[in-house]
């Protein structure tokens, strides 16, 4: 079980204490109403946690499965590799991993990978297949483009995740989770657990289906046709309730980890302690956004891509990037299925992450109660 992290008082970090009263209270409302079995919460400033809430059946130190939040973190290593000279974000993927030059993939460079731009969003490769090198490696020569890369964006949901970390392997020479624990976990004193053995799954929340689809009523009352989340569905992430699932570490989804150390790990790459990346790579892996193609999931709002994380942007639509409405255009961040949240803003400094277990069916008060919950974090500083 992860130590708990120490908290400061609110007042020493500029956290305005009604301000953070009123955001605990959003995030217990649907625990209390008896929708979500619980929550998790943690507030950061200044490298150090304001807040930290658990709700519900859950303890400050229970363990959630954090999804496509866990893309932050396999770049964040991606990133140091970078910054080492390692691994080159112009270089094509088939120079690095010649299994992966088939099919006209020979073309897609580490850049598209990382941006989502590199054709193939819904390629196979999941249980059991995935749980071994050998297996993703010859996944990885079946696949197929679905389009020419670099010419459109469309969410990678796990495939480009499963590339990108076989590069953090060629390039470092180490396997990609021992990497991130020696290089970015263990260093920070987080516990960014990503390939838990089985015998040490015990804290980890399990995820619980909630509440019902809307209907198509509720969808077109907002201008929504129904939409296909691909290979997101609810038996793909029930998935992570084996344990077999949560020991294989799948780079793009299976992070395990308590919101407190992934409000941290935001915190770091803030304030980059250590020098764990070089800090031009870093600033430009935060702030610089590569990729504005618009993405269909988001009614065709520009994707806001760096490579490896969104930024919120000044068009407005700061929200539908998971971020809330009152952060600054810099913040960045990258949510995760069922409601996960953590970004970071560097303006007022404040990170923050957002779990659940409970998997709402009805993503449109999903969509709700994220935009209030980092809308009411982003207000939570002085500094605003």
């Amino acid at each position: 079980m992860p130590a708990p992290h120490p908290i400061e008082k609110p007042e020493s970090l500029g956290v305005v204490p009604e301000r953070l009263d009123a955001l605990l209270t959003r995030i217990r409302r649907e625990v209390d109403e008896g929708l979500l079995p619980s929550c998790q919460l943690a507030l950061a400033r200044d490298g150090k946690l304001a807040a930290v809430e658990a709700v519900g059946d859950a303890r400050p130190t229970t363990r959630y499965v954090v999804f496509s939040a866990t893309k932050g973190i396999v770049a964040g290593a991606a990133w140091i590799l970078i910054g080492e000279g390692k691994l080159d974000i112009a270089a094509r993927v088939a120079d690095v991993i010649p299994e992966f030059a088939t099919n006209g993939k020979d073309v897609i460079t580490v850049e598209q990978v990382m941006l989502h731009t590199s054709g193939f969003p819904s390629a196979p490769l999941g249980p059991p297949a995935w749980a071994s090198r050998d297996t993703r490696l010859e996944a990885f020569a079946k696949w197929r483009l679905n389009w020419e890369p670099g010419t459109r964006f469309e969410y990678h949901a796990t495939s480009a995740h499963w590339v990108l970390a076989e590069l953090v392997e060629r390039a470092a020479g180490e396997d990609y989770r021992s990497f991130i624990r020696t290089r970015i976990a263990e260093p920070l004193g987080l516990a960014l657990g990503l390939g838990i053995p089985e015998d040490e799954q015990h804290d980890i929340a399990r995820l619980e289906p909630v509440g019902d689809p809307p209907t198509a009523e509720e969808l077109a009352a907002i201008g929504l046709p129904p939409f296909d989340l691909g290979e997101v569905t609810e038996d793909a992430l029930l998935g992570f309730n084996e344990p077999a699932s949560r020991a294989v570490g799948v780079p793009g989804g299976g992070g395990v980890m308590t919101a407190a150390d992934m409000a941290l790990f935001y915190q770091a790459l803030l304030h980059n302690p250590g020098g764990i990346w070089d800090d031009e790579v870093l600033a430009d892996a935060t702030g610089n956004v590569r990729c504005t193609f618009p993405d269909m999931l988001m009614l065709g709002a520009p994707c806001n891509r760096t490579i490896g994380v969104m930024v919120a942007g000044d068009d407005g639509k700061s929200h539908m990037r998971s971020m809330g409405r009152t952060v600054s255009a810099r913040a960045f961040g990258h949510p995760g299925a069922g409601g996960q949240i953590a970004w970071a803003d560097p303006e007022s400094g404040i990170s923050l992450c957002y779990l659940t277990n409970g998997l709402d069916r009805n993503v449109l008060r999903e969509g709700k109660r994220g935009v209030a919950i980092s809308s009411l974090a982003g207000l939570a500083t002085t500094t605003l």
